[in-house]
């Protein structure tokens, strides 16, 4: 069976996919990133030293409301009243670092891929913007998809 691109009609105009046939499931999906900086950055995170606050826990609310907003950042994707919004970090101590992991759920027609993925991507921007002031070097990567379950393609685990 050949993979089409969903979000394009038959001209090759871009479209909203139509949804309303689907049915309701829950779905959850989940992505990670992260963010290297200097030993003295991630020192002041993980202290909880840096001028501007509690960078995580800033960090962790801008994932959240990012992941709620999605709608108005992508132009195709739709608004969805999801049920849940998780972001955690784990501290990489050999590679100054910080991953980052977002799990967005909800019970709907249409996953939350779009949204876990932004929740790491908005997550990683706001650690930048409170730690540029010592560090503008930093590096977000790897930002992706690691698994995902629902829906009428059902369930996706990322191979290592």
């Amino acid at each position: 069976m050949k993979k089409e691109f969903t979000h394009f009609d038959d001209a090759g105009n871009a479209r909203m996919v139509d949804v309303s046939e689907k049915k309701e499931t829950a779905r959850v999906a989940t992505a990670t990133g992260r963010i290297s900086m200097i030993s003295e950055a991630y020192e002041m995170v993980k202290a909880g030293t840096m001028k501007k606050g509690d960078v995580l826990g800033v960090a962790r609310i801008a994932g959240i409301l990012a992941a709620k907003k999605v709608d108005s950042l992508v132009p195709l994707c739709h608004p969805l009243a999801i049920t849940k919004a998780d972001v955690a970090f784990s501290f990489l101590d050999e590679e100054y670092a910080i991953s980052i992991e977002a799990t967005v759920g909800i019970t709907g027609r249409t996953g939350v891929e779009m949204e876990a993925l932004t929740a790491v991507s908005v997550a990683a921007l706001t650690i930048y913007d409170m730690c540029k002031a010592v560090d503008k070097a930093m590096v977000i990567s790897e930002i992706c998809l690691v698994r995902k379950s629902g829906g009428k393609s059902g369930d996706f685990v990322r191979k290592e």
